[in-house]
């Protein structure tokens, strides 16, 4: 049914100038040991407050208790709150990396510190996403080259029009990888963040998809939501409720959900958070759902991003899960005739699954774009995720981009590496940051495709 064309790049080292991007990018301020946590690093910091999570300036130049007790109450008096006594504090990352500095142009401006989860635009510097790929090279010069994976085409295939492309993504939360998911074949060092963020970001920057969706953001406002601010996106962020991110040591706060786009492609329409429910009780997992207008046609579509409960034994939480944001989605798009939709996510589920079943035979009339590389265009791919953990091996299908049949067809599926390109000890490994591989789509909008009135 498609054909290959190679669209990717071995990694090559190429030496960066002394005035590189991410060194433009600066230090964020406040690089002194504070007592968040012993040996923890300052770094900028989030609050919950009923549920409701901030962002601010790091506490720093301290390392004692009153002088944290002094900067909490100034963070304190900056938010407007009257008490943080019984508030949860959560550091937001170390700032002796390079990539910060558009972070701390942020946290300086009166809205950062008194607007709940900074969203969307912010005053930052625009950022050559050109140069800051050549950057991630250099980092990496003495990792083995990325994985090598080529665009699958349709044959005969013409784009009609300029396609959007989609990236789903699962990143793997950075206090997972390394305080619980227990990668018994990736070596420590090879998690480490100060390289690891350069890999992720190499791999966004490779296919620079106009929507990122992501799953296990647990670095979203001191690395991905200014890096990728500068480079043009709009993004937004949604954590876990319970993230299991915070029951480690030194975690850099919870995990969630992020969706982001191109502002010069969309503007937003709507958007919403939604916390999934599950036999009238709100689970642990949420979801994003957004309604864009393409600023080139006026065409409306429909994104979500999602990440559903894991482990096996959860099979019928899971359905309920993703009964309930099908439910949101019927009322975001007005149903199968409404706004084209795209769904991505790391369902936690094989095709076998009841919650598969239901997105695929939806009123919504939604399809697996990935199924496409299969010979009769029915069969998902063999596996999205392969790691090896002290319970053995597991190589499975969790991670699949949905679609309107009715409105976008499918232009081109990015193939995953085989067996041998990953090689023995499977995922995550020096070369590859993640347990789940990243899902690469281009589509286009079919004339019927609804267009803002």
């Amino acid at each position: 049914m498609f054909e290959k064309t190679d669209h990717a790049e071995n990694r090559q080292i190429r030496m960066s100038e002394n005035n590189n991007t991410l060194s433009q990018l600066g230090h964020c301020h406040g690089e002194t040991a504070v007592t968040l946590a012993p040996g923890r690093k300052c770094g900028p910091i989030m609050c919950e407050i009923n549920g409701v999570y901030l962002a601010s300036q790091c506490l720093s130049h301290s390392s004692t208790a009153d002088s944290y007790r002094s900067q909490r109450d100034q963070l304190s008096h900056s938010l407007h709150l009257r008490d943080l006594g019984g508030i949860h504090l959560y550091p937001m990352g170390s700032s002796s990396s390079r990539l910060y500095s558009a972070l701390a142009q942020t946290l300086s401006t009166p809205t950062a510190q008194a607007e709940s989860c900074p969203q969307g635009a912010l005053d930052v510097e625009p950022c050559d996403p050109d140069e800051l790929l050549k950057e991630c090279e250099e980092v990496l010069r003495n990792r083995p080259p990325r994985l090598h994976r080529t665009f699958v085409l349709p044959k005969n295939h013409t784009y009609h029009g300029r396609p959007i492309r989609v990236m789903q993504w699962n990143i793997l939360a950075q206090a997972l990888g390394e305080g619980k998911d227990s990668f018994v074949q990736c070596p420590l060092d090879a998690l480490n963040w100060a390289e690891r963020k350069y890999l992720i970001l190499e791999e966004i920057l490779t296919y620079r998809p106009d929507i990122l969706c992501l799953q296990e953001v647990d670095h979203y406002f001191d690395t991905f939501q200014p890096i990728l601010n500068s480079l043009g996106y709009h993004g937004t962020f949604c954590p876990k409720p319970w993230s299991p991110c915070l029951d480690v040591e030194h975690n850099n706060g919870p995990d969630g959900c992020a969706l982001f786009f191109s502002r010069d492609r969309f503007e937003l329409v709507d958007s919403a958070s939604i916390r999934l429910v599950a036999a009238m009780l709100k689970t642990n997992q949420v979801a994003i759902v957004q309604t864009l207008r393409c600023r080139e046609t006026g065409s409306l579509l429909c994104v979500a991003v999602t990440h559903l409960k894991a482990r096996s034994g959860w099979e019928r939480l899971r359905s309920a899960q993703g009964s309930d944001l099908l439910r949101n989605l019927q009322t975001a798009t007005g149903g199968c005739e409404g706004v084209p939709l795209l769904v991505c996510g790391d369902f936690n589920a094989e095709p076998s699954e009841d919650v598969y079943r239901r997105f695929s035979s939806s009123s919504l009339d939604l399809d697996s774009a990935y199924k496409q590389l299969s010979a009769d265009g029915q069969t998902e791919p063999p596996y999205t995720t392969w790691k090896i953990r002290p319970t053995g091996e597991s190589c499975n299908t969790l991670d699949y981009i949905w679609y309107s049949r009715h409105a976008l067809r499918v232009e081109a599926v990015l193939e995953f590496p085989t067996a041998d390109q990953i090689g023995p000890n499977r995922l995550p490994s020096y070369n590859y940051p993640s347990d789940h591989l990243s899902l690469v789509c281009d589509f286009s909008l079919l004339d019927k495709s609804n267009r803002l009135q």
